[in-house]
């Protein structure tokens, strides 16, 4: 099995990606800006690529199992939002 993310897959996992990265960004510019720099940005960053982008690789790869070739898709899509939302509901706080 290759990954295989193709038209709007990739720029949805860019996006995630994107909204992972400034979010990385920021709790790194108020750890900094606190005085108080810890290992917690990098682990919680690991952990969100973990629990958020590993099952949105294997919805991705399990896409030749789907025989309708849309439920799958929709849950990756549904997945991407999600985790999109999560954080602009994050940049909220």
């Amino acid at each position: 099995m290759t990954l295989a993310l193709t038209g709007w897959m990739l720029y949805s996992m860019l996006i995630v990606l994107g909204f992972m990265g400034l979010n990385f960004l920021f709790g790194l510019y108020k750890s900094l800006k606190a005085g108080s720099f810890s290992s917690s940005p990098f682990l919680a960053y690991l952990r969100d690529l973990l629990y958020y982008v590993f099952p949105l690789f294997l919805l991705s790869n399990m896409m030749s199992l789907d025989p309708t070739g849309f439920l799958l898709l929709i849950a990756y899509y549904l997945g991407a939002l999600g985790v999109v939302l999560k954080y602009l509901e994050g940049f909220k706080k």
